[in-house]
């Protein structure tokens, strides 16, 4: 509802004020339903529109407006010849529509009786079709229509052997994908349900995928047996099911919780069924008095006896079975930055059980790098980094008890570290990925699912990047010849034409060594210093103007955030160097050029992006002043003990040579940048892209 109007009254003192919202409970809706009177008037007040045991809301009609200014009501719940009440409230919101004024009332000191009444109403109704949670998602539908496309997805879900129903009147039959023949156009299907059968063409079938379910309308041959062979279809219709992916919740875990509405229903211990990074399921039972927007404080216990506290949010409940058991759906978050840190951990091993994150394999790791050729990309050598072994050994083992910072995921096996792809956030709302690795040849225990490990990792990495509530954008630094980089990350981008959203720009990586100056004199009439606030103002308006808008978003190059202010005290509240400086070259006072600087910890990235330099002009003659920039930066990196940093060159570069810049002609980097949004879809575009991958090296810049 919007335009709603809180009541002058102060707030009532009841337990419901902090255990609900405004919106808890069910919507109603259909002929008939359940009335709200007020019975020392005689008078029926509205229709129940929205209802749980602490809130109801009704369409009321002109007389919402006096009831505003009642310090309390009593009402009476009618569902046609069941009463319910009196029951005490305070009008709290009202919204006023064309059909007539809706009113909220806070329902004050229900007890536990007159709650499981008011429940057992609403089960009715949700049996009759005319109630439904009001916190239930609908699903997202895109229409897939083009022949490649929907041969690769296919092929992918064949390949993982996922579930999928066939749906007949009254009933739905499981059947499974078990092959694509590209040359025939032909799919074969398998009914995995005994006694399941076919029916007559056409066939309406749904299979998953990575977190979508595909729907598909096939025509094809008579169905032989438990076989059935189709033709390709020409369209396929997805539908998105949740932002996080939810799995099996680990064997002995378990939920605890205190009714807060009611402690006299006593400490109640129910068994988690499914989890996610931002959810979980409990199976319980309709004495537990649970319903959705009710607040719900969870103590979970692992099987090794571990706590964990979270803060959950009720957001659905199942209809109850014969024997009265229900499932209830949770929205949760950790309650302590220790809780984060081992929720995390938790679900992350969940999701993907085969991966762990690296703080014990980090020496294991640092082979995988020499092994997968990640030290030869750009021309250098294993020697190149030596010195940031340390700091990169000493950031890893950190880096595990900060999840709202880092990621650092690896596939072990009895090779040691089979695969690895990093995270961290360098920015207020983006992640960066970062040290894709990948050793050649199959390890002993290698999935049969061809580029099973390669997906496990990157669905590790990219989940935890999607259990920050910050998280919009995800970006790297691709080299796009390296084969899997440019089919996966760049094709994706080309593929969604998202209308400037996503971002593939070409750049130079250079390498800028503190202690080589270009040697060049400055300009007498060159000043170069700090960038005042109209510098920093006009600078981002540069930026905005010449730059697309993810581009500005996702870097930080927004006004607001240009100084870093944000991301910098995270980093520097957890004991790690993160900053950004900028500076102006200016000719007899009139602003030419500004260069941006930014430093990252020692052993952040082990091509040292975070100790990174931009520049960008304020003047048409801006570009003369990019040398002396660079030597300014120089110093500038030496003061904080650096040897060397990378120049971001977004332009052609026609003035390396004279700024003394090294990079490898061969490489084609370039910056890549994804909406969060779309970061399912890419997630679903990896499964697809690595089945039948080559089991060889691959690594990139980013």
């Amino acid at each position: 509802m919007q335009g709603i109007t809180e009541g002058l009254t102060s707030l009532p003192t009841g337990a419901a004020r902090s255990v609900t919202g405004p919106y808890s409970g069910y919507s109603l809706h259909g002929p008939g339903g359940i009335q709200v009177v007020l019975p020392e008037q005689g008078a029926v007040l509205g229709r129940a529109t929205l209802l749980s045991p602490t809130t109801v809301w009704t369409l009321s009609g002109s007389v919402a407006d006096t009831l505003m200014h009642e310090r309390t009501l009593r009402v009476c719940l009618d569902a046609g010849g069941t009463t319910i009440g009196p029951l005490v409230g305070e009008a709290r919101w009202s919204d006023a529509g064309e059909r007539g004024t809706a009113l909220g009332i806070q329902l004050l000191g229900i007890s536990a009786e007159q709650g499981r009444q008011i429940l057992s109403l609403l089960d009715d109704a949700v049996l009759r079709g005319s109630a439904e949670p009001e916190a239930s998602p609908l699903p997202v539908q895109e229409e897939i229509s083009g022949g490649e496309r929907i041969e690769s997805i296919l092929t992918a879900i064949s390949a993982m052997s996922n579930k999928g129903v066939l749906r007949r009147p009254g009933r739905t039959v499981r059947v499974a994908l078990e092959r694509l023949d590209a040359e025939a156009g032909l799919l074969h299907w398998r009914c995995t349900e005994p006694g399941g059968e076919w029916g007559e063409p056409p066939y309406e079938l749904e299979v998953m995928g990575y977190n979508s379910a595909y729907r598909m309308r096939l025509a094809g041959p008579v169905a032989d047996g438990e076989r059935l062979v189709t033709r390709l279809p020409e369209r396929l219709w997805r539908v998105r099911h949740r932002w996080h992916r939810r799995v099996p919740a680990p064997p002995g875990l378990r939920a605890r919780f205190d009714h807060p509405l009611w402690r006299e229903l006593g400490r109640r211990e129910r068994e988690i069924v499914d989890v996610s990074f931002s959810g979980l399921a409990v199976r319980g039972g309709s004495d537990d008095l649970i319903f959705p927007g009710l607040i719900l404080p969870l103590e979970v216990e692992t099987a090794e006896g571990e706590s964990i506290y979270l803060s959950g949010e009720v957001r659905h409940v199942s209809s109850a079975r014969s024997d009265g058991r229900r499932v209830f759906g949770l929205e949760v978050r950790p309650v302590t930055e220790r809780d984060a840190v081992e929720w995390t951990r938790l679900v992350s091993q969940s999701l993907c059980p085969s991966t762990r994150t690296s703080e014990e394999l980090l020496e294991p790791l640092w082979d995988l790098y020499v092994a997968s050729g990640y030290f030869n990309l750009a021309g250098k050598s294993s020697e190149h980094f030596a010195e940031l072994r340390r700091s990169f050994i000493d950031l890893g083992r950190r880096a595990a008890q900060l999840p709202r910072l880092f990621c650092q995921t690896v596939w072990p096996s009895e090779r040691g570290v089979e695969a690895s792809l990093s995270s961290l956030k360098p920015y207020r709302y983006s992640w960066m990925l970062h040290q894709l690795g990948r050793r050649p040849g199959r390890p002993e225990n290698a999935p049969h699912v061809p580029g099973q490990i390669l997906r496990d990792t990157y669905l590790r990495t990219l989940e935890h990047s999607q259990s920050d509530p910050e998280f919009r954008w995800m970006f790297c630094y691709a080299e796009s010849t390296v084969p899997w980089m440019y089919r996966t990350h760049l094709r994706f981008v080309q593929r969604m034409q998202d209308g400037g959203q996503s971002l593939v720009m070409p750049l130079r990586m250079m390498d800028v060594e503190c202690g080589e100056p270009s040697g060049q004199i400055r300009p007498g009439d060159l000043d170069i210093g700090p960038a005042s606030i109209g510098e920093k103002y006009l600078l981002a308006s540069q930026i905005a103007r010449t730059r697309p808008a993810c581009y500005v978003e996702a870097l930080d190059f927004t006004r607001d955030r240009l100084e870093l202010w944000g991301v910098s005290r995270a980093w520097q509240g957890a004991g790690l160097e993160r900053e950004r400086r900028i500076l102006v070259a200016r000719r007899q006072g009139i602003p030419l050029a500004a260069l941006v600087l930014e430093l990252g910890h020692p052993g952040t990235n082990l091509f040292r992006l975070l100790d990174a330099a931009r520049l960008f002009p304020l003047s048409p003659d801006g570009r003369s002043a990019y040398v002396a920039l660079l030597d300014e930066a120089r110093r500038w990196f030496a003061l904080r003990g650096r040897s060397t940093f990378v120049y971001l060159c977004e332009d052609g570069g026609e003035y390396a040579k004279a700024a003394r810049l090294h990079d490898d002609p061969s490489a084609q980097p370039c910056l890549w940048i994804i909406p969060a949004t779309l970061v399912p879809e890419f997630l679903e575009h990896i499964h697809e892209q690595s089945v039948g991958s080559p089991q060889q090296s691959t690594s990139h810049h980013a």
